[in-house]
């Protein structure tokens, strides 16, 4: 039996994480204080990440392996007439909720909302990604899974939801959405850098435009894992 609507939340914040536990708590952090049901979906982590999740009041809840899967899981558990996708090592600016609100009440469900991509990162080479990302959404209609991504559950079922793939899950399902239909939000989705400065930014940016475009060609995304890296 459903539940009944008094109960039912406005919002279920769905995360996919594994071996996050340096990340996930600036994540959790950000939606403190708000009234939405909070779902960690974890692949198998070995760090503490679920440990970490239940110590912060989410929900979690363990399905096999792939980011794609994970958001799968999330999104059948979830009990919020919204939902809002968030990557565990991303965090939502102060503004975040106001803007989601707003979004939402203004009750048009067939399209979805994303926020400003930001990195942690006070190199020039971070500012140059973030432009080209903004230039990218702007002009492609094309956000990332790292922007988050709220959308009403009615359209969400509609558009037949994730795929339960390991990589390209967000590229898939934003083109089953559609430009026409996405709209930044007023508010920052602050993501780490740490890949970036790991693997350097040229380096990092050529692998995943590779994936893209391999992707786009069409090499199955399990293929593509290991160039991801």
């Amino acid at each position: 039996m459903a539940p009944p609507e008094a109960t039912t939340p406005a919002l279920s914040v769905v995360i996919p994480a594994l071996d996050s536990v340096d990340y996930l708590g600036n994540c959790l952090d950000a939606l403190n204080g708000t009234n939405c049901e909070i779902i960690v979906v974890d692949g198998g982590s070995s760090d503490g990440t679920q440990a970490l999740a239940a110590s912060r009041g989410a929900r979690v809840l363990t399905s096999a392996t792939g980011r794609g899967a994970q958001l799968v899981a999330g999104a059948a558990a979830a009990r919020g007439r919204w939902l809002l996708f968030l990557h565990a090592d991303t965090r939502l600016s102060e503004g975040w909720r106001q803007a989601a609100t707003e979004f939402m009440a203004a009750g048009d469900k067939d399209h979805a909302g994303y926020f400003r991509y930001a990195l942690d990162d006070d190199a020039p080479a971070a500012r140059r990604l973030e432009a080209l990302v903004a230039w990218r959404c702007r002009l492609l209609g094309l956000p990332y899974g790292d922007q988050g991504l709220l959308i009403a559950r009615e359209f969400y079922q509609r558009l037949g939801g994730f795929r339960p793939m390991p990589l390209m899950e967000d590229v898939e399902f934003i083109r089953r959405i559609g430009r026409r239909r996405l709209v930044m939000l007023d508010a920052q989705a602050m993501t780490s850098a740490a890949r970036y400065r790991r693997d350097g930014y040229l380096r990092r940016s050529g692998r995943n435009m590779a994936c893209l475009a391999l992707y786009h060609l069409g090499l199955p995304p399990r293929s593509l894992v290991r160039l991801y890296g």
